[in-house]
């Protein structure tokens, strides 16, 4: 395992991390679940990624049961959440969103969740435009003061309002947020890429980047439509179908199989080189993969070797193949 700050923070997480959208609670129980965090830390991943709208906060127990099952030490990983969409179907309005009130209860309720004293990391899982970022700067400095998270941070969040929250913590010397979440792969570049190029230097920033394979859709299995099985097939899944595959005008099924045949054509698999290819980012501090296998787990594993085995030349065909 490769491990790298978190922005200029001292924090070292695993170049891949683990996390459970979609999946715990849903897919994955506990015992599949134990399984795969077993593998995970046997092979160096240090880092476990939650939120508490996953499965209505199921996903959390389930991981937190299992972290706690399989007595790996807590100064040997770190665990997050976010808070934001809260963790009922119809959430009341306190239930929800980044007042003071929501972001203290759903951090307590978290920890209970994951069974863990305080958060490695915390976001605020998306804005909240009935929540003044000056409010919830100060209770991420509450919670931070109290011991019960270490780093604060955001997940697609604008650029605009990271420096908002981060020049406000330094008017007040409050904690800065230290992280942002963002989607971020072939086929979904700009942000990571652009609109937040400045913020790397100026607060840096680091990034704990999700959807490396845009939710599958760059291992090749969308390639002749959705299967039963598969995530984008689940009940109750339309809603990402529609997100994943986009419109006609995007091209995104055609630009995966451009991405798998070119992968079929240099003998590798799809999903590690999707992956190797985020990692190539300096600016990416992890990679978040999901599994409901540990043999995707092992698959996704081995994006670790294929940098040094790939050449700047084939590199650039990668990312013409998606164009």
């Amino acid at each position: 395992m490769q491990y790298r700050r978190l922005g200029h923070s001292g924090l070292q997480l695993s170049a891949l991390s683990f996390g459970a959208w979609v999946t715990f609670g849903k897919q994955v129980g506990r015992g599949a679940a134990r399984e795969l965090i077993a593998a995970a830390w046997d092979h160096g991943i240090n880092f476990f990624d939650n939120a508490e709208g996953y499965a209505n906060g199921e996903a959390e127990r389930v991981m937190g049961d299992a972290i706690a099952d399989l007595r790996l030490p807590r100064d040997g990983f770190c665990v997050s959440s976010k808070v934001f969409f809260g963790a009922a179907d119809a959430p009341r309005p306190t239930q929800k969103g980044l007042s003071r009130k929501h972001v203290h209860d759903a951090c307590h309720a978290a920890l209970a969740r994951l069974r863990v004293d305080y958060l490695d990391l915390y976001f605020c899982h998306r804005p909240d435009p009935d929540a003044p970022v000056a409010e919830t700067v100060w209770a991420m400095d509450t919670l931070i003061r109290q011991g019960k998270v270490l780093y604060w941070g955001t997940s697609e969040w604008p650029a605009a309002l990271i420096r908002e929250a981060a020049d406000l913590a330094r008017k007040h010397r409050l904690h800065p947020p230290t992280m942002e979440q963002p989607q971020y792969n072939l086929l979904h570049r700009e942000r990571v890429e652009l609109e937040y190029a400045p913020l790397y230097g100026e607060l840096g920033l680091g990034t704990t980047i999700w959807s490396p394979l845009a939710s599958g859709l760059l291992t090749g299995k969308y390639n002749e439509g959705v299967v039963g099985d598969s995530r984008l097939g689940q009940e109750g899944y339309q809603w990402l179908q529609r997100w994943v595959l986009g419109d006609s005008g995007e091209r995104r099924v055609e630009r995966a199989r451009a991405f798998t045949a070119l992968a079929a054509e240099l003998g590798v698999a799809p999903a590690p080189l999707a992956i190797a290819w985020c990692l190539r980012n300096p600016h990416v501090s992890t990679v978040l993969t999901g599994a409901t296998r540990v043999s995707q787990l092992l698959q996704n594993l081995e994006a670790l070797d294929l940098d040094a085995r790939i050449d700047d030349a084939t590199w650039k065909r990668v990312e013409a193949a998606v164009r």
